[in-house]
């Protein structure tokens, strides 16, 4: 057969005769994005996507189509080019209606895929689970306990009944996996002989050696404290989150070859200099250590004392003396366990003094109703005027009383003081749980933000030096929930990894589709209560750290999995548009208009046809014509009203739809989905 010499992108090839453009570059190594092209079907050239610049040819070439030619030189990835593209794949996302991914990955920081991971459950497979957890958390049997659950906000089962219990389904299969024989183990690809520094061993810290570790590179963890694992261990009490478990999936990360070292100071031990001089890059996620300052006359009394200052005591084994009277200022979670440890350690008498009131309270409700049942005290509308002292110890608490003003920057109504109105409590500690801040000594050399947190670049995490990196508490935005660090984490291993590779690409924010859907559209769906969590009783856990949730059983786990809807696109992960819609930076927003009218349609019989998902490239069409010599399926309509149907006329051609779904497999979006239950 004749060669033919042509050059594309540089590179020069040898093509067939009668090639097309496509074809020879394939064969070449070189992608050219199509939806429409199948080899098992005739060129149609209907997407538009797989155009190309050929030198001396003023229009653009649609590759699929146009046949190689002696000398041609072609460009794939033009301006011009890629200009066509991007308004293509804009115009197809805008009439696009579906969910790429579920709501509740979309509102996860880390983007776990909980839709992937709740199946798993659902069909039994924990191992399976872990795995697809793992893709971007290392440590779900501990967030699984603690994490304030975004992602449930966000599940459309709530307008059904209740939201799935994502999280405590994430620990049910974590824990069964760790205990299991074989517990899940990601493949370490070969070592690069790279070398990175992690200082901070916290779950940013973790969460970027397990990844790095598994990209191959050498990865060593500094850390200040005497064991790993920084505000899960050190922050949140024992009876959420018992160390046994944390420190199982702390020895999972090290078994990938991390080299952990505890008790190291910055600054102390081993000056930041001499880390970056022997690594090849360097990530800081130290997290935010230090309370900061109610600033409230009195506050240097003796008994008033930074919430995290309080629960590191706790967690290390030598909780303070706090007496029997003890006030706990502040709404958050961490204001939830100093109290709610302040009652395990003895205190008669705890209160929550908090300036709004509980509808504002940023604590999870489950926090302060168990704290509540626990016998803690809420003191809302209130907040610390002066802390009055005797003999340099704190005895009393001046408390301005407060009423609700407009709403602040965030949505929640700002508490104004009642003039002239105060109260007074006897105390005998008061734990100011208001918010972290980063202590930065040790670290003079990066440059501090206006608040003098760390100044990390939002895209590739990086500071003012070259090889050093930030995520987490300490960075940017300040502290924050763990499953924030935690993404922050994995997206800057994958900047760090391009790094040591030698181009440092950021992180992009990947395109997804996204629709509306309102309850009256799940009406149909049959209600199944949430799964309870089983807890101990108030009257026994007050009294101990033992964990207080008793864990779901293995039918109220499956059950609870086999609740979820299921929202997003099951052929995400091989859907050819969107692959190609972030393969350029699209903005489908701009052609925003009317949408094609979107339904779901069940008569292929083992086929489900979602036109909302559909861009008509009649690739289905064209393979049950000419494939399955059917043609089953036609276009019908004209314009902007055309759609696919089906046409049934004998019961041959129904079996055969049964069996052949040759349509499904074609389809480049997921518009066709092969049922399972046939």
């Amino acid at each position: 057969m004749d060669k033919i010499k042509l050059t594309i992108n540089g590179t020069q090839v040898l093509a067939n005769n009668g090639d097309t453009v496509l074809t020879a570059a394939k064969n070449a190594g070189i992608e050219i994005p199509t939806l429409c092209h199948h080899e098992s079907v005739k060129v149609f050239g209907a997407c538009g996507i797989c155009v190309v610049e050929a030198e001396g040819i003023p229009k653009l070439l649609r590759a699929c189509s146009a046949k190689v030619s002696e000398g041609m030189v072609i460009n794939t990835e033009s301006e011009r080019v890629v200009k066509a593209r991007k308004v293509a794949l804009e115009l197809l996302m805008s009439d696009h209606i579906g969910d790429c991914v579920a709501p509740c990955s979309l509102n996860c920081p880390a983007g776990t895929d909980c839709q992937g991971y709740i199946k798993a459950i659902a069909n039994g497979n924990d191992n399976e689970a872990v795995k697809i957890i793992k893709e971007k958390l290392p440590l779900p049997a501990s967030i699984g306990r603690v994490c304030p659950h975004p992602c449930e906000s966000n599940c459309r089962r709530k307008l059904v009944e209740e939201p799935m219990s994502i999280a405590f389904l994430k620990y049910f299969a974590a824990d069964n996996d760790m205990n299991s024989e074989n517990p899940f183990k990601p493949t370490i690809a070969e070592s690069t002989g790279k070398k990175v520094a992690i200082i901070g061993g916290g779950p940013a810290g973790l969460t970027a050696a397990y990844f790095l570790s598994v990209k191959g590179h050498k990865v060593t963890i500094f850390d200040a404290m005497p064991k790993m694992g920084g505000m899960l261990r050190y922050g949140i009490p024992e009876y959420r989150l018992p160390k046994a478990i944390l420190d199982k999936e702390i020895e999972q990360i090290a078994s990938l070859g991390v080299e952990m070292k505890n008790s190291v100071k910055i600054g102390k031990d081993i000056t930041f200099e001499e880390i970056r001089k022997d690594f090849d890059a360097t990530l800081v996620a130290i997290g935010a250590w230090s309370s900061m300052s109610t600033r409230t006359k009195g506050e240097e009394l003796e008994g008033v004392v930074g919430g995290i200052d309080f629960l590191r005591t706790v967690a290390e084994g030598n909780p303070m003396d706090i007496g029997e009277r003890v006030a706990v200022v502040g709404g958050g979670n961490t204001a939830m366990d100093a109290c709610r440890s302040a009652v395990r350690l003895g205190a008669k008498e705890v209160y929550v003094i908090y300036r709004r009131t509980r509808a504002e309270m940023p604590a999870e409700d489950i926090e302060i109703e168990e704290a509540m049942e626990e016998g803690v005290t809420f003191k809302f509308l209130t907040n610390p005027d002066e802390y009055i002292g005797e003999n340099g110890r704190v005895k009393t608490v001046k408390l301005q009383v407060m009423e609700l003003g407009e709403p602040d920057a965030s949505g929640r109504r700002s508490p104004v003081p009642v003039e002239g109105k105060f109260e007074y409590l006897d105390v005998d500690t008061v734990i100011a749980a208001i918010g972290q801040k980063v202590d930065v000594k040790g670290f003079e050399e990066l440059e501090l933000n206006n608040r003098g947190i760390i100044s990390a670049d939002e895209f590739t995490f990086r500071t003012n030096l070259s090889d050093v990196f930030a995520v987490g508490d300490a960075t940017n935005r300040g502290a924050s929930i763990a499953i924030a660090a935690i993404g922050e984490a994995n997206k800057a291993a994958e900047v760090i990894d391009s790094f040591l590779k030698g181009d440092c690409v950021p992180y992009i924010k990947p395109y997804v589709s996204e629709r509306e859907v309102t309850a009256e559209m799940l009406s149909d769906k049959e209600k199944k209560p949430r799964a309870k969590m089983p807890v101990r009783s108030a009257e026994e856990r007050k009294h101990d750290f033992k964990e207080i949730n008793l864990g779901f059983s293995e039918e109220e786990a499956r059950n609870e999995a086999k609740r979820c809807l299921e929202c997003g696109c099951f052929d995400f992960k091989d859907c050819s548009l969107i692959k190609h819609a972030n393969r350029y930076v699209i903005d489908p927003y701009r052609f925003e208009g009317v949408k094609h009218k979107s339904f779901v349609e069940e008569s292929l019989v083992s086929i489900e046809r979602n036109q909302g998902k559909c861009i008509l490239c009649s690739l289905c069409v064209r393979v049950c014509d000419e494939v399955a010599k059917k043609g089953i399926l036609g276009l019908v309509g004209r314009g902007f009203d055309t759609a696919i149907k089906p046409e049934f006329n004998n019961p041959e051609t129904i079996q055969c739809c049964l069996t052949c779904k040759k349509c499904a497999e074609a389809c480049p979006t997921g518009a066709l989905k092969i049922l399972n239950n046939i």
